[in-house]
């Protein structure tokens, strides 16, 4: 073992190298009593490192499971670890885990919802996030003002921001009414606010952001806001050649159950659901309020409820044709032609 700190501390999953360096230049890195450096390195195995003041694992590579959870970030949610003004973070719904921490694979601002991956090796995060690796991230975006061809033009070639050139690497119109229009955007970095300023360029305004797809890792149609997946072996090793790191061998989940089992247990989940909120609605009701009340009124039929509409046959003028989001590797959607329509 000979190499530098904060790339041992990253691979044995306690942040990303990002994260450490500016750890290890705040003092709050030590190694065996002494306040480490930035660019030291680690030699000794057996070295007793602590962050905070708490002794930390600096096991190797291989001796760590690399995981990867797949998280639907609402509206609203922090990308920190904590919060002084307590309010809540992408952190707090994550499963608990022994010996090591999820770190996230870039943030998402407070106002942009939609996938966010997390990842138990710092390593593979450190490096979906570099520029360099020009890691693709797609964004549905709600957009209002005059959106023309010429401006869908400079997006696509290429806008100065304050912080250098930016663009995005395809935009694909998927409908709206007035001036409020939806794309479909790519874009291969992940700067600050960037997807939002891109659009202030051209003198619109986003009121509305969602990622929906990180690599050809895609948000889960069927993941409820504010849930997690982990993503199986397959799709871990995936994203690590995706960065020109080993695969793994091993996973911590278990990818034993058939669709069956896992229909079954989605089914048991939803009948415990609604039984907890009949109960706390019967709980939360007025007294004297009679049981009858709190009861479903029978749904009515197409013909006499007056808000039923008619199926439609097809899409609206300009639609996209959505594939099955899957959290899956590449293939598993259609991606349309370029440009507006």
């Amino acid at each position: 073992m000979n190499e530098k700190l904060q790339k041992i501390l990253a691979r044995a999953g306690h942040g990303s190298r990002r994260e450490l360096e500016a750890l290890i230049k705040a003092g709050r890195v030590s190694v065996n009593g002494m306040v480490a450096k930035l660019g030291e390195r680690l030699e000794d195995e057996s070295a007793i490192v602590r962050i905070d003041g708490h002794v930390v694992s600096v096991k190797a590579s291989e001796e760590v499971v690399c995981r990867v959870l797949a998280y639907y970030k609402p509206e609203g949610e922090l990308c920190t670890r904590h919060d002084p003004e307590g309010r809540r973070t992408v952190f707090d719904r994550l499963p608990k885990i022994r010996g090591s921490r999820w770190i996230s694979v870039g943030r998402l601002d407070a106002n942009t919802s939609g996938l966010l991956l997390f990842t138990t090796d710092g390593e593979l995060a450190n490096r979906l996030m570099h520029p360099s690796r020009q890691v693709e991230r797609e964004y549905l975006v709600r957009v209002f003002g005059e959106v023309n061809e010429q401006k869908v033009k400079n997006l696509v070639r290429g806008v100065q921001l304050e912080d250098g050139m930016a663009r995005f690497e395809d935009v694909v119109y998927a409908g709206g009414e007035g001036m409020n229009h939806t794309f479909y955007v790519a874009i291969n970095e992940g700067r600050n606010r960037e997807v939002r300023r891109l659009w202030e360029s051209q003198e619109t305004t986003v009121s509305r952001l969602k990622r929906v797809r990180y690599g050809d890792i895609y948000l889960d149609k069927k993941l409820p806001r504010g849930g997690w997946m982990e993503l199986p072996l397959k799709e871990v090793n995936y994203l690590r050649e995706l960065v020109e790191l080993r695969p793994e061998r091993e996973t911590m989940l278990d990818e034993s159950k058939d669709a069956t089992s896992r229909k079954r247990e989605r089914s048991r989940s939803q009948k415990i659901r609604r039984a907890v909120k009949r109960h706390e609605e019967r709980v939360s009701a007025p007294k004297g309020r009679s049981n009858n009340a709190s009861r479903r009124k029978p749904k009515a039929t197409d013909a006499t409820n007056p808000r039923s509409k008619p199926k439609s046959g097809a899409g609206t003028p300009g639609s996209r044709n959505k594939p099955k989001n899957g959290a899956g590797v590449s293939g598993s959607r259609n991606k349309p032609q370029k440009g507006q329509r």
